[in-house]
């Protein structure tokens, strides 16, 4: 393995390379986790879209094929029922698209699908014991942080802003990834929710690099070696890869959003709350185009998608994404057809080239 000058990341997860899957619910599983943690990095499972159930069967998996350390992905954001003026709000925002499809709206299937870190999560990973839990949207309650603590695992949060980078170090966090507005999916921001402001990766970094005393990992839009190396040049201490490995051979995404991101250009991208309630960056398409991207007519997070849930499964049958997440940073042109095993070492050799031959970028 290459002799990284920079050991904090490594050391701290006990990994040989600083490249960290992204967790991606609906793209990334087992098989994923087991090819990035072959390769010499950080493997994740996505928990939060799954039952505990399927996120122990998920680790036995992993644990079965590859002796690694393991990173277990929940949410913390804080659920909240809408008003009947929210909800009349979205289905009449949605009412032409029922018409359109022929959706009876009285009939809807329940919305959700993404639950916050709770007791029976937590019971998991005291039984689970992952050397890595991650947090996205915050951190949970201090009780539940604390009995995540006493199991041994480093924790990490996301932070779209310095602020909140120091907020989650100021509350314990042992790294934290920075999560730039390039980045793919939900933004991690829980102390403010202007999506306008939120910097790019490479403003970001620097600054949070300064602003903290633990490992900054860099997210967003990072897809090759040039990316990692740049990120690495900025006191980035690792790189979270998620968009990169979408079209892998161990992505588990529908056929619709794999074709979306053959599509994918450095233009075609934008940040919504449409799809999910919450906002999030993917590849443009009607629903996005017509009602959002960002709108104040969506129902709180995770509820929003429910309603659409109709019209995802007639248009996903035909073939096209049209109302459904199709997740991808601005950099989802880079994705490649490969094995994430591979796609992990080429990155990983050609950032290490660049950054140990002296030259620079």
């Amino acid at each position: 393995m290459p002799a990284w000058h920079d050991r904090r990341l490594l050391d701290l997860f006990r990994i040989d390379t600083p490249i960290l899957l992204a967790p991606m619910a609906g793209s990334g599983g087992s098989a994923l986790a087991i090819a990035v943690a072959k390769a010499g990095g950080l493997g994740s499972i996505p928990c939060s879209s799954i039952t505990v159930e399927k996120a122990t069967a998920e680790v036995a998996t992993f644990r079965g094929t590859v002796a690694a350390p393991i990173n277990l992905n929940f949410f913390s954001h804080q659920p909240r029922m809408p008003t009947e003026t929210e909800q009349a709000r979205w289905l009449g925002r949605l009412a032409p698209y029922f018409k359109e499809f022929g959706v009876d709206p009285s009939g809807l299937p329940a919305a959700g699908g993404r639950a916050p870190f709770d007791d029976a999560m937590c019971r998991m990973v005291e039984s689970l014991k992952p050397e890595v839990v991650s947090f996205h949207f915050g951190l949970p309650d201090r009780e539940l942080l604390h009995r995540v603590r006493a199991t041994g695992a480093k924790i990490v949060g996301t932070a779209t802003t310095v602020a909140e980078g120091r907020w989650l170090v100021d509350h314990g966090v042992d790294a934290v990834v920075a999560q730039g507005n390039e980045a793919g999916g939900h933004r991690g921001n829980f102390l403010t929710d202007d999506m306008a402001t939120q910097p790019g990766l490479f403003a970001l970094l620097p600054q949070l690099v300064d602003a903290v005393d633990v490992p900054v990992i860099a997210a967003g839009a990072i897809a090759d070696g040039r990316g990692m190396a740049a990120a690495l040049m900025l006191g980035a201490a690792g790189v979270q890869v998620g968009t990169a490995y979408l079209l892998s051979d161990e992505s588990v995404s529908v056929p619709v959003h794999k074709a979306a991101l053959k599509q994918a250009r450095d233009d075609n991208t934008a940040v919504t709350n449409v799809l999910t309630g919450r906002p999030a960056r993917g590849v443009l398409n009607r629903i996005m185009r017509e009602v959002g991207p960002l709108s104040d007519d969506p129902l709180p997070f995770p509820l929003a998608g429910g309603p659409l849930a109709p019209m995802r499964a007639v248009t996903e049958k035909a073939g096209h994404g049209d109302f459904q997440p199709l997740w991808s940073g601005q950099a989802g042109a880079l994705a490649r057809e490969a094995g994430a095993e591979s796609i992990t070492r080429m990155m990983a050799e050609e950032a290490f080239k660049l950054t140990h031959s002296g030259r620079g970028l």
